[in-house]
């Protein structure tokens, strides 16, 4: 492929757009949590592998965290297992545990580790259970129905919550070479296997390493305002009044308040990202444009 002089004028200016992030973030950490359009679109699977190789070429040190909940739920349904959801998590049985298992651990784990090594990184997949790297506890879902006396604990089955991290287990692989690849899936300290939401996986991994960077890839452009404009440059406080004023709701509020609680244990940075848009994780890390929300506690009116 031969360039222009203004082509490669452009190329030049953007690498070198891109030289003081990389110096800035030279040996930190960037934990990204991979989901949404970009894990079932085969350019924006491409996009990513490219972005995290190239995190690590360029000295930062990124961990994968990955979800899966479309593939479990086909491969539900191909087996005639029903699927039924409590406030919007999925109910897990010993069977369908054995789905989600085989797909996290084995199907989407091993293809996003491929992806990596097919542009020439060098990335190693593991699951919570291996080496002990998540200790999980029972997920205690809580409903209050008008009329009663008390709350009522819903059991559902082998959903979990993160109780540790075994940081030694990262830092291993990190120091290593490779890039983790991680299945939020945990095991209790009886040995009992729990599915875990990968956004909550994503978030201690950023807190017990004290990461610069927490990357959420969604589909939808970032947190937005009433008017539907995208926001960012958010403090924590501002978020808080955003949740409280009714602009967050829904199905996002789960993601911020993961994105919020990293900050405030101690990782410089949440992004909730755009992951539709190709090279989404470049584009925020590296360059002034972003693709989506950040979320720090540096105090200041939000950016549209």
């Amino acid at each position: 492929m031969s360039f222009s002089i203004e082509q490669a004028q452009q190329f030049a200016s953007v690498l070198t757009e891109a030289l003081p992030y990389i110096q800035k973030f030279a040996g930190k950490t960037i934990v990204v949590k991979f989901g949404g359009n970009a894990m079932i679109d085969d350019q924006l699977k491409a996009s990513f592998a490219k972005d995290i190789v190239l995190l690590k070429a360029v000295g930062l040190n990124p961990i994968v965290v990955h979800g899966g909940g479309p593939q479990i739920g086909k491969l539900l349904k191909e087996l005639n297992i029903e699927s039924n959801f409590v406030d919007g998590m999925r109910v897990t049985d010993s069977r369908t545990m054995d789905v989600v298992e085989m797909v996290l651990g084995a199907s989407v784990n091993k293809e996003i580790v491929e992806l990596i090594h097919r542009v020439g990184g060098s990335a190693i997949g593991v699951t919570g259970k291996d080496g002990r790297l998540i200790t999980a506890r029972q997920l205690k879902v809580t409903r209050n129905e008008p009329g009663m006396n008390a709350s009522e604990i819903i059991d559902i089955g082998h959903v979990g919550e993160v109780a540790q991290i075994n940081k030694k287990v990262l830092d291993t692989l990190i120091h290593s070479d490779f890039i983790p690849v991680i299945a939020p899936i945990g095991v209790s300290v009886e040995g009992q296997s729990y599915n875990i939401n990968a956004d909550l996986v994503a978030g201690k991994v950023a807190e017990v390493t004290q990461a610069e960077k927490l990357m959420l890839l969604t589909n939808v452009p970032g947190l937005c305002d009433k008017d539907g404009n995208v926001l960012t440059g958010l403090s924590t406080s501002l978020v808080d009044k955003l949740i409280e004023d009714g602009t967050i709701s829904g199905g996002m509020l789960p993601k911020v308040r993961c994105a919020l609680d990293a900050v405030a244990s101690g990782v410089k940075a949440s992004h909730i990202i755009d992951g539709r848009v190709n090279h989404a994780v470049l584009l925020e890390v590296f360059s002034n444009a972003g693709v989506g929300t950040l979320i720090s506690n540096q105090s200041g009116e939000p950016s549209q």
